[in-house]
């Protein structure tokens, strides 16, 4: 019997996972990859013997018998190092100085919090049974096939996080401190869904973790999965058009040149881009024009910091910092007024290093800053450009040292990555760090469905579920699902860790 032949636009977390996916249950998988550098946002680099993440810093419910523990041992990423953070501090908010610490687990989190704040025991209990309802609520989060609960799902998907929170809380400062990790996932008031503030929580209080010796390691071993069932990871290979006939996709055109055919097309890119690629009357222009006009979350603004040697104790913790009171709004800003917050994480290069050789500040920036150099090169955007980021990181450094008295003089040197960067690298709009923003505002208008109405083109990535690892993987099993069936890979990863 021949096999189907799947070509996987992509090679991103979403397009790797789908690969191995489909190539264990007798897919012809081929994933093209339009840089030298597989991985999407799990690729790293190296400069002066330091190694940098560009986006998947940290993962959560990895220690076993947890959510995304199951999902790595059914992609054989078992082998995958990872180390712990503080289990009593594995995220520290830092809010007009005061500074307050997320514990592992529930009972852990309500009591290290409710020291902080007395008065909210009570509702921070309440509030821990709304996380843990939303969690359990979903199939695909608590891996139980054909158990949730859409009466849950659809309520919280459609109120923000703020009007829960104040529903809950009487305490402004409590009600900040919860949504002071919300750079995770650019949440923005009255827009983003508490849903969405409720798996982040969940996945990351169960256990969190660094991947020792960078998240491009997660890449590799899914290629090589890939490999070892028959399939193909072709770099340097840029998807320019995906071709159909009246009826179907019938494979695409690589690089303006090579046509490869295919059974089936899955897309890890944004679904603008793969919008771009057709010309076909099978996609509606009211399709096209909503796809094309989905808000995406704000974009980001990283500096890459190389310490000098046994300088800087390794932080075994991620450092949010808000010099404005609060978490919300920082993606509004002044030049005056730019950073409002920070997120401050180091690389782990071993499990749990005594020192620190790399690390990286993120805050966010939007595409407008540097709307000027659009249509540029990497490497070949001017000096006005190099000046313009050079600027920008030593404000950051210096918000840092502040926090950090002795930070700015331990570092070696220092690398930057803007909106721009992200573009080029990642294609999604607007080098949003997130992709496609949820927002309650919209209703199901901002939702992109893993179908499109070719029938065998497919969507996957932190556009079609949500992004993260968890987010990306459970995108991935609904996309494959629609192949394969829920059950049958539910079953497969039951097998699979027994």
């Amino acid at each position: 019997m021949t096999k189907k032949k799947c070509i996987i636009i992509g090679s991103g977390l979403g397009g790797l996972s789908c690969g191995v996916i489909l190539a264990r249950n007798g897919y012809d998988v081929t994933v093209l990859e339009q840089h030298y550098q597989i991985g999407g946002c799990l690729q790293c680099f190296t400069r002066k013997g330091a190694k940098f993440e560009t986006g998947m810093h940290f993962i959560g419910s990895a220690a076993p018998g947890q959510t995304l523990y199951k999902l790595m041992r059914y992609l054989n990423l078992e082998d995958i190092q990872l180390s712990q953070l503080d289990t009593l501090g594995y995220d520290v908010i830092s809010i007009a100085g005061d500074k307050f610490k997320f514990a592992n687990g529930r009972d852990s989190f309500i009591e290290q919090m409710g020291g902080y704040f007395p008065k909210e025991k009570d509702n921070l209990v309440l509030y821990y049974d709304i996380i843990e309802k939303i969690a359990q609520a979903s199939s695909l989060h608590s891996l139980r096939y054909a158990e949730n609960d859409i009466v849950v799902n659809t309520f919280y998907q459609t109120i923000s996080i703020n009007e829960v929170l104040e529903d809950i809380f009487q305490d402004k400062l409590l009600r900040d401190v919860l949504v002071g990790n919300l750079p995770l996932y650019a949440a923005e008031k009255d827009k983003t869904p508490f849903s969405q503030h409720a798996f982040i929580m969940d996945f990351y209080n169960q256990s969190a973790f660094r991947v020792v010796g960078g998240s491009d390691r997660i890449a590799l071993s899914l290629a090589d999965t890939i490999c070892k069932f028959g399939g193909k990871v072709i770099p340097n290979s840029k998807v320019t058009k995906i071709l159909c006939n009246d009826i179907q996709a019938t494979g695409v055109e690589v690089n303006n040149e090579e046509f490869i055919s295919a059974d089936l097309i899955v897309a890890d890119i944004h679904p603008a881009r793969v919008m771009e690629m057709l010309d076909t009357k099978l996609i509606r222009p009211a399709f096209r024009n909503r796809i094309s006009g989905l808000k995406n979350t704000t974009a980001g603004f990283s500096v890459y910091l190389k310490f000098k040697d046994s300088k800087v104790p390794y932080l075994n913790s991620n450092y949010y910092s808000f010099n404005s009171g609060t978490p919300w709004g920082c993606e509004n800003y002044t030049e005056s007024t730019w950073p409002k917050g920070y997120l401050y994480m180091h690389f782990c290069n071993e499990v749990v290093p005594k020192f620190a050789s790399s690390g990286v500040i993120l805050s966010y920036m939007n595409m407008e800053d540097v709307s000027q150099w659009e249509g540029t090169s990497i490497g070949h955007r001017g000096e006005s450009y190099e000046l313009f980021k050079k600027r920008k990181a030593e404000i950051l450094i210096n918000e840092v040292n502040k926090e950090f008295p002795g930070f700015k003089e331990s570092i070696d040197c220092y690398y930057t990555a803007t909106p721009l960067t992200y573009l080029d690298y990642t294609g999604t709009q607007d080098g949003s760090m997130y992709g496609v923003a949820k927002d309650i505002t919209l209703g199901a208008a901002c939702r992109v469905p893993h179908k499109t109405k070719v029938p065998n083109l497919l969507l996957t990535g932190q556009n079609i579920n949500s992004h993260g690892m968890l987010g990306v993987l459970v995108g991935s099993i609904v996309t494959c699902s629609e192949l394969l069936t829920a059950e049958t890979i539910y079953q497969q990863i039951i097998e699979t860790n027994k």
